[in-house]
């Protein structure tokens, strides 16, 4: 079962990312990824480690599985329950992958198309890339569900999101005219709404510093659309005229 599932999610229909690419990144990142997880630890015990390397339970997932499983969720609509089923562990497993790997791959930054060497790694990236090329960018926003923050953790009500009635984290995504991928980012708590996200990023300031920016966005962010009417405007979807285009979901 675990070789079909990574044999499956690793296919580019699925990553949307090149097998060479993936196993470049599977160089790159697991150092990095131990590092941070090895700094978290040390906060979390206050200290160094008590036991030798290796010491303690097992990692249900390896760094390759980790990968893939963020790569598929960012891809394609597929809760993080449902692909931590395919590898048969729980969905907080799935949901610790997710937590753990994706400020890594948002730390390469986000590579431009038909720009080789080009990376967006800041909303501040995103908005002069935007307003240089003269094109228009895609904002639209998803929610994760994460595990329940134990109790006494401070903010623990905060990740419950009013609209999914469940613990969440919120995510903002940016793509081109294209449906192309320039930027994932902006993540806050379930309950902090999504436009009120994009603010506490500085993004609303960013198009007071670019004029010529122009962004299409849903429904959440209709109040976005209201104060800055000539340059942001509401999707077909949020018109309620149909369905409008979906941004791919890509690292």
């Amino acid at each position: 079962m675990l070789v079909w599932a990574r044999a499956a999610r690793s296919h580019p229909v699925q990553s949307g990312i090149p097998r060479p690419h993936v196993g470049g990144w599977l160089e790159e990142l697991p150092p990095k990824w131990q590092a941070s997880r090895e700094s978290a630890l040390r906060e979390r015990r206050g200290g160094d480690r008590r036991r030798a390397a290796g010491a303690g339970p097992s990692r249900k997932l390896v760094f390759m599985d980790r990968l893939l499983v963020t790569l598929v969720h960012l891809r394609l609509p597929l809760p993080l329950a449902a692909l931590a089923e395919l590898y048969g562990v729980d969905r907080s497993t799935g949901s610790g992958a997710f937590r753990e790997v994706r400020p890594l791959l948002a730390s390469r930054g986000f590579a431009v198309p038909e720009r080789p060497g080009v990376r967006l790694r800041t909303l501040e990236d995103v908005s002069a890339y935007a307003e240089a090329e003269g094109g228009s960018l895609r904002i639209d926003g998803t929610e994760v569900q994460v595990r329940r923050p134990r109790v006494g953790r401070p903010g623990r009500k905060s990740f419950v999101s009013g609209k999914k009635k469940q613990n969440t984290i919120k995510n903002t995504t940016f793509s081109d005219d294209q449906g192309r991928t320039l930027f994932s980012g902006v993540i806050q708590p379930g309950r902090m709404h999504y436009q009120a996200a994009v603010r506490t990023e500085g993004f609303a300031e960013q198009f007071r510093r670019h004029p010529k920016v122009k962004a299409e966005v849903d429904e959440d962010y209709r109040r976005l659309a209201d104060e800055f009417s000539a340059q942001v405007s509401p999707t077909e979807e949020a018109e309620g005229r149909g369905p409008a285009r979906r941004a791919p979901r890509l690292a």
